[in-house]
């Protein structure tokens, strides 16, 4: 089963929607973005999908036992379980997306806004994944020519429990998804960038990510549209299910 996050979320009717369609994570960005909110607007999203994991009692990052996992497909493994142990605590989980921010900064305003999990964007290092009082989304910004094997020396076990491959950039454009391919065949990651209602099905068929991410291809006229939300998460749930 793949799993989907609606990123970008700038409202709570955002959240909503992808939740009602069966989104298991919803994104908002603390990053610098036209999809950016403030700490209150963020609160006001997060908590429209429920109370955070820290009022669950999840009060802290669960151990992960780095030692016991040293390759990345052992570490990413572990982590994809991990992360199906706290989606069946709570559905959807909240992602605050940060890019190149202070650390401190990015755990007062996780902590603030009621965010479940982080994800750094930039130029963060994984050891500073571990700093983070959130578990960590870490993405990987696929680079012209690379390989699958480029991508996995350049991903660390024992931090992170995720890793997303980016070849936009931000910008919505695909990346080369014959290297996605051949990272779906070794271990558990995420995809995204130029993700749409309409190939995300030959996507999923084709690469098996654990997860896709998708924003701006489910919205219109720069907005998040249900129908979208809703049409993405049946294609690549029936792709799934093919």
């Amino acid at each position: 089963m793949t799993r989907v996050k609606i990123c970008g979320c700038t409202r709570a009717a955002d959240a909503v929607a992808a939740a009602e369609a069966g989104a298991d994570f919803v994104g908002i960005m603390f990053a610098e973005s036209r999809r950016r909110v403030s700490v209150h607007e963020a609160s006001l999203i997060a908590r429209a999908l429920g109370p955070p994991l820290s009022d669950l009692g999840q009060r802290e990052p669960p151990p992960l036992h780095p030692g016991s996992y040293l390759t990345p497909e052992a570490w990413f493994a572990h982590g994809a379980q991990a992360l199906d142990r706290l989606l069946a605590r709570k559905r959807p989980l909240v992602v605050g997306v940060f890019q190149d921010q202070p650390l401190d900064e990015v755990n007062d305003m996780a902590g603030e806004a009621g965010i479940d999990l982080v994800q750094f964007s930039g130029n963060e290092t994984w050891s500073d994944c571990l700093l983070s009082a959130r578990q960590a989304i870490k993405v990987v910004h696929e680079l012209p020519g690379m390989k699958a094997t480029d991508v996995l020396d350049r991903v660390e076990p024992g931090a992170a429990l995720a890793f997303m491959l980016d070849g936009s950039h931000g910008t919505g454009r695909p990346g080369d998804w014959h290297v996605a391919r051949d990272l779906g065949s070794r271990l558990p990651f995420w995809l995204a960038g130029g993700l749409t209602p309409d190939n995300v099905g030959d996507v999923v068929q084709a690469v098996r990510p654990w997860a896709v991410d998708v924003s701006s291809g489910v919205e219109t006229d720069g907005l998040k549209d249900a129908r979208k939300i809703d049409a993405f998460i049946r294609a690549a749930s029936a792709a799934v299910a093919a």
